[in-house]
């Protein structure tokens, strides 16, 4: 039917996005497409790789790269505020060393949307990503900016900081742009909730001078076990179909041990190639 629009969401979850990973590769393998992507955080940086259908790329250059000091060190982060350094991760890697298919990013017809913070409003900010391009892949570090580890990103006039802080999981906002069959991808099993972050004043008192931001990470829990409740309630009408871990991966949101991101990225494949016949089916009714 004309009027239908397939989606695809993927939330964030930092180095639990290689569960994503792991989805989108089996969906890649099985030509599975949408008509439009949105990601969050992880969701952006991992999930644009179905876009440039890149297939294995994200579990490749994290396992080979995750305990170089040029990619991740306590050194970056105490010098430049980062902990994943921003020129080897945003410049070396896409550019030199696992090139970022921009090519076939651009000319791929599929939409594909990226939520990120803005810092002064303390509102999401939703962009489409074209072309892929330098000042794209800023928005997208923007995207993925996690509090305590990350610096204010500066792009195009905005500040940005993880999209995640203010919408985590986005099937509302694509329902509202006309994405009505949908696919999510959470990182969390069914039953999460999510409790009030326990370095939260930390995280206000750093980030004092956004007071609408820290205003709007103070009520991040609730808004987050709001959406999951959102989005089961629809799965359990058929409406959408969620894939997710059935509990807690292996990783933890800063892992660098790359049995940890193989072992995360295969629970990722598994579960997409259990849910692979109901997700054909679904996309094509």
């Amino acid at each position: 039917m004309s009027n239908i629009k397939t989606g695809l969401v993927m939330e964030g979850g930092a180095m639990r996005g290689m569960f994503t990973a792991g989805v989108i590769d089996v969906f890649m393998e099985n030509n599975i497409t949408f008509d439009g992507a949105i990601g969050v955080s992880a969701g952006v940086i991992f999930g644009c790789n179905i876009k440039s259908h890149q297939i294995g790329r994200v579990i490749r250059y994290n396992k080979k790269y995750c305990r170089d000091p040029r990619f991740r060190s306590v050194w970056s982060l105490l010098f430049t505020g980062n902990l994943y350094n921003v020129k080897f991760g945003y410049e070396t890697i896409p550019n030199k060393l696992d090139i970022f298919d921009t090519k076939t990013f651009s000319e791929n017809p599929m939409k594909f949307y990226m939520v990120a913070t803005d810092c002064i409003t303390g509102e999401p900010i939703y962009k489409e990503l074209v072309s892929g391009d330098a000042n794209e892949l800023k928005w997208m570090r923007g995207s993925a900016s996690m509090p305590l580890v990350s610096t204010v990103v500066k792009v195009d006039g905005y500040r940005l900081m993880d999209g995640a802080l203010t919408d985590s999981i986005p099937l509302e906002y694509f329902e509202s742009i006309g994405y009505n069959r949908n696919v999510v991808i959470l990182t969390r099993p069914q039953g999460y909730v999510k409790k009030p972050e326990s370095m939260q004043s930390l995280m206000d008192m750093l980030l004092r001078k956004y007071p609408k931001l820290v205003e709007r990470m103070n009520g991040r829990h609730e808004m987050y076990n709001r959406q999951t409740s959102y989005v089961f309630d629809k799965a359990a009408k058929d409406e959408v179909v969620v894939i997710c871990p059935k509990e807690e991966l292996p990783v933890s949101r800063a892992d660098n041990n790359p049995e940890h991101l193989q072992a995360c990225y295969d629970i990722g494949r598994q579960a997409a190639l259990e849910k692979l016949a109901v997700i054909k089916a679904f996309l094509q009714k």
